[in-house]
């Protein structure tokens, strides 16, 4: 099965063609191409994404993108003879971005003559660890990941969601648990304005902290002071790590840290420490709720995703945690290139839904702001 699918959830403008084939009853998903247009650049200055800029943008890039898309899987854009389906993402999102992947999905459907699959967008994430390749736990991670995978438990973390998601099956979600606030990349861009670290909050905190564990930044101990010794740790703390749930709220953390920089008159000295305090604590309350969630749901694989899932700290600690209280249950992620928003995450998503002939006439495709997993 050849699928081409659309993303313009966001800010990013992205097109991909996947291949989907099921021998033995194993599924393999190979992605042909995966373009992606992206507009961080354009959004930096102003600190977050634009709805308006972000709309007139994938007006500019869809086409463009798709004929990179089509050309690079050996397809002809003008007239792709093969393609079984076109995917693309109806939400959640922002209406005025999903409405151009949409329309565009509509009309290449209706003159091409091609079948619509319409895709959650946090389907698609979760989907990408379907990808070929995988990055697993270990070799045994790597068998183990088309053979009795479920049920499965994934843990999805972006800039706009945090949630947690049982899978009985491809397709058969159940959400266990989800932000009641701030989502952690959400999370992730506020401390960074804080810290004025910019856009995007994510990799700059990821980054800042990554010096403070590596000591490439701490003073000798002839320069230390008190402001920076152990007695004067940043710490921060861990919200709804002691509930009895499976939610996330990441609001107070946030506030938590502004506070703290207000009381420390020296904190720019100290960025890195408040970056790696920040990260640690948002990484230790998602990998604890992961796990827990597990073992409680008797989850036969882990699985990561979202934009989140390619902070290094995150994959680390929750391995690690796993490894420890639940050694049995595989961890899988989804390779770096299909963490961040993108459509071969949602042609993968689409190829399961068409198995199941789940299809929609173009006619009735719309887009949803707040579309429900």
């Amino acid at each position: 099965m050849l699928i081409l699918g659309l993303e313009t959830s966001c800010d990013e403008t992205a097109a991909a063609v996947v291949k989907g084939t099921r021998t033995d009853g194993r599924d393999k998903l190979l992605a042909c191409s995966n373009i992606i247009s992206s507009q961080i650049e354009i959004h930096r200055a102003f600190g977050g994404v634009v709805p308006e800029v972000a709309a007139r943008e994938h007006v500019k890039n869809i086409l463009p993108v798709i004929g990179q898309a089509l050309e690079q899987a050996g397809l002809d854009p003008q007239a792709p003879r093969g393609l079984d389906a076109i995917a693309v993402t109806i939400g959640p999102g922002l209406i005025t971005s999903l409405l151009i992947g949409v329309e565009t999905a509509r009309t290449l459907s209706f003159a091409w003559d091609v079948p619509l699959v319409a895709v959650n967008h946090i389907a698609g994430h979760i989907n990408a660890n379907f990808l070929e390749p995988p990055v697993a736990a270990d070799p045994q991670a790597a068998r183990h990941r088309r053979n009795n995978i479920f049920p499965a438990l994934a843990l999805t973390v972006s800039g706009g969601h945090t949630l947690l998601v049982l899978m009985a099956g491809y397709g058969d979600y159940k959400i266990l648990g989800e932000t009641l606030d701030d989502a952690a990349g959400e999370a992730f861009d506020k401390a960074a304005s804080l810290l004025k670290l910019g856009y995007p909050g994510g990799p700059a905190i990821a980054k800042s902290a990554a010096l403070w564990r590596k000591k490439e930044i701490r003073p000798s101990s002839k320069n230390q002071d008190k402001r920076k010794s152990p007695s004067n740790a940043v710490i921060l703390p861990r919200p709804m790590l002691g509930k009895n749930n499976y939610h996330f709220s990441f609001s107070g953390l946030k506030t938590a840290l502004l506070y703290a920089l207000q009381k420390d008159k020296h904190w720019r000295k100290r960025t890195a420490e408040y970056s790696h305090a920040f990260e640690e604590a948002v990484t230790d309350v998602l990998t604890a709720k992961t796990v827990k969630a597990a073992r409680e749901s008797r989850a036969k694989t882990i699985l990561l995703a979202g934009g989140v899932s390619a902070n290094a700290r995150l994959r680390e600690k929750l391995l690690a945690l796993a490894t420890e209280r639940c050694p049995a249950v595989p961890v899988l992620m989804a390779d770096l290139a299909y963490t961040t928003d993108n459509a071969a995450m949602i042609a993968a998503a689409a190829y399961f839904q068409a198995r199941r002939q789940d299809f929609t006439d173009w006619p009735n495709l719309k887009a949803e702001a707040d579309a429900e997993l």
